[in-house]
This record gives C-alpha cells, sequence and structure tokens, in this order.
C-alpha cells in the first residue's frame, strides 16, 4: 500500500504535498501564537494588579478632601515607576507624601516600594510629622543596605556602588481638620496652592536634602504653610512635569498652564488634571523621558475652629521631653492661605490619555487613575 502522493507525477505532486505542509505549518504556527498571547495576557494581568498594590488607585475624597491623582511611567509597558504618591487620613490629620526616585525602572520601583510601605505604617503611628520622616529615612537605608548586598555580594555596601547613591526626593503634608497645613521637604519641588483664577507657589523654608546621601538633620521641625480654606487646593508634582522638554528643547510651562486651568469657576481638581496632562503630552509628544506623578487636593471641608499647634519629634539622641512648646513653630511661616468657593462632592471618574494627548479611550492609550469632583 503506497501514499496517494507517491501515485501523482511532476508538478502536481510537488504542488499538494507544499500545500500539505504549508497548511500544517499555518495551523501550528497559529497555535503558538494564540498560546503566547494569553502567556502575554496573564504576565500583564499579575504585572497591573502586582503595580495597583504599589500604588493602589486613591479614593475619590479622604476626610472632605476632593482628590485626583494621575501617574504615568517613562517606562514602555510600565503602568508605574518611580514616582509615589499617597494619602491617609489619620488621627492626627490627612497625610500626604509626594516622592520622586532617582532614575526609573524595576530598581526605582523597589526604592518606591520601600518607602511607601514605611510611610503606610507610619503615618498611623507617629503622632508627630517629622518622626514620619525619620521612619522613611530609616526604610531608605535598610533598602539600599539590602539592595546592595544583593548585587555586590562580594563587596557589600559599597560607598562607590551605583546603589549607595541612590536619593529619594521627598514632600511630606499634613493637613489638619481646621485647614493648617505643614510640610516637610526634601529636595522636592514646591507644591502650588490654586484657587479661583489664581495660582500661588507655596514658598518657605529652604528644603532639605534629599533621602539617602545625607542624614537628617538632629534638630527638625515641620513647617507651617497657614490654611488650606474651603475651595482651596494643592497641586503637587514630581519634576518630571516642569523638567519636560518639547522636540526643541523648551521646559514645559506649568505655571501657566495652572493658569489656564483655574480660569474655569469653580476650580476642578479633575478638570485641573486633565489640562496639565493633555498638555504635557502634546508638548512631549506623547513621549515623556521621566515618570511624572500628579496629585490634586481640595478642601471641601466647612468652617471648623482652631486646633491645636505642631508637635514636635525629638531627634535620635535626643530626650523625649526635651520638645519646645508645640504652639510656637520652630520657624515663622512664610506661606498664607487665602479663601476661595466651595465645590460639588467628588465622584469617581477614570481618564485615558493616548500619546498624542487625546482625551479618549482607545486600545493603545496611557491610563490615568484619576478621581476628582467633576464629570469629565
Amino acid at each position: 500500500m503506497t501514499c496517494p502522493l507517491a501515485q501523482r507525477d511532476g508538478l502536481e505532486a510537488r504542488i499538494v504535498t507544499s500545500a500539505v505542509f504549508f497548511a500544517v505549518g499555518t495551523g501550528l504556527i497559529l497555535h503558538v501564537r494564540r498560546a503566547l498571547l494569553r502567556e502575554l495576557r496573564q504576565i500583564r494581568k499579575v504585572a497591573g494588579a502586582a503595580q495597583s498594590v504599589l500604588l493602589r488607585p486613591l479614593p475619590p475624597r479622604i476626610d472632605g478632601l476632593n482628590i485626583a491623582a494621575a501617574q504615568l511611567s517613562a517606562d514602555h509597558g510600565a503602568n508605574i515607576g518611580g514616582d509615589l504618591y499617597e494619602v491617609i487620613a489619620t488621627e492626627h490629620g490627612v497625610r500626604v507624601v509626594m516622592g520622586d526616585v532617582r532614575g526609573h525602572g524595576l530598581g526605582a520601583i523597589g526604592t518606591a516600594a520601600a518607602v511607601l510601605g514605611s510611610f503606610r505604617e507610619a503615618v498611623h503611628d507617629e503622632p508627630e510629622l517629622t518622626c514620619v520622616l525619620r521612619r522613611l529615612e530609616r526604610a531608605l537605608a535598610r533598602h539600599l543596605r539590602e539592595r546592595a548586598r544583593a548585587e555586590h555580594p562580594s563587596a557589600g555596601p559599597d560607598p562607590d556602588s551605583p546603589v549607595a547613591e541612590e536619593f529619594v526626593t521627598v514632600l511630606l503634608l499634613e493637613i489638619r481638620r481646621d485647614g493648617e497645613v505643614y510640610a516637610l521637604n526634601c529636595g522636592h519641588p514646591s507644591p502650588y496652592r490654586l484657587g479661583t483664577g489664581r495660582v500661588e507657589p507655596l514658598t518657605g523654608a529652604e528644603p532639605l536634602p534629599p533621602l539617602g546621601p545625607f542624614p537628617l538633620p538632629a534638630e527638625l521641625a515641620a513647617t507651617r504653610c497657614g490654611r488650606l480654606l474651603p475651595g482651596e487646593s494643592l497641586f503637587l508634582h514630581t519634576d518630571g512635569v516642569e523638567d519636560a522638554r518639547d522636540p526643541q528643547g523648551r521646559f514645559f510651562p506649568l505655571p501657566a498652564t495652572l493658569a489656564e486651568a483655574v480660569r474655569t469657576q469653580p476650580v476642578s481638581p479633575q478638570t485641573v488634571l486633565r489640562a496639565v496632562f493633555t498638555r504635557l503630552l502634546r508638548h512631549t509628544g506623547g513621549r515623556p523621558a521621566d515618570d511624572v506623578a500628579v496629585l490634586i487636593l481640595r478642601n471641601d471641608r466647612g468652617r471648623v475652629p482652631d486646633t491645636a499647634g505642631l508637635h514636635r519629634c525629638p531627634a535620635p539622641g535626643v530626650n523625649a521631653g526635651s520638645s519646645s512648646d508645640p504652639a510656637q513653630p520652630a520657624e515663622p511661616s512664610r506661606r498664607t492661605v487665602r479663601g476661595g468657593a466651595g465645590g460639588p462632592a467628588g465622584l469617581l471618574r477614570g481618564i485615558s490619555v493616548n500619546r498624542r494627548g487625546t482625551l479618549r479611550d482607545t486600545v493603545h492609550t496611557v491610563r490615568i487613575r484619576a478621581f476628582g469632583s467633576h464629570p469629565v
């Protein structure tokens, strides 16, 4: 008994044989392709879940504050990078962290995870904001030592290694029930205060060095920034926003963009967030060179009476009972906060921004986790 193909002669046999092999090969290729796509979708699903745990989406409102937040990684395929933020309501007030890890990529993500994990625990344990900052410093130092031992097992935490040169800029805020704002800034860009038709930088004491290269000073006090009245907002950002350049090398005009965004009545965190990211992506041609993070908090609370003043946290080696009078801030405030109009309650919303800066849902988009007060 012989194969039917063997009974054919010449060109016809070769054509039939080629067709059979082509059909079998195409089927195998399609099968492998479908298997790879399923595996890729599963990997992306797991990676997205892990990244959401690290930089989890914020609720639309926290203790009377309306919140809008967004983050964009410079690495293709990553939802998060070296930028970090978190907002947590505690018995001491609403505490906020905004930070930026040197560089980006997997190494920066690990450092951001160490800082965020320490912050989420310390804000509930520590009554003073200065103590929270010291906890972040210790957590970062432990993480860098462990990372240095893992990457350079023979040399240990060598001061000349790239890991030893890592640093994190950190901005800590505490917003109390009466609207009083206290801050600690370690090399991070200063936030802006937004009102109806008004944009003002929050300037105060000279910022401390970033966490990592140098230890915190023994004497440490939070800066009193004044009061955030109902209707006013704080705009926090990382340096990837102001340092973004267009093809001609021009920096992104953040103050002008904010001034244009707050002309609407009332000032909505969601509207400001959309305006900044739309113009930023257009400015960079949809290709930002650095990670970008933005966090906006608007005070939607009613007016409340004054509460207690700033507490002090003892520096290492200083007796806890030696703190100064809590009613007297460590240094005079050079920050003022003026009133503004209130706004409606927040609604949970999502924004999708594509690489051309167009705000719409599409397949090839940069997903922006955003929550604010007005429908998009």
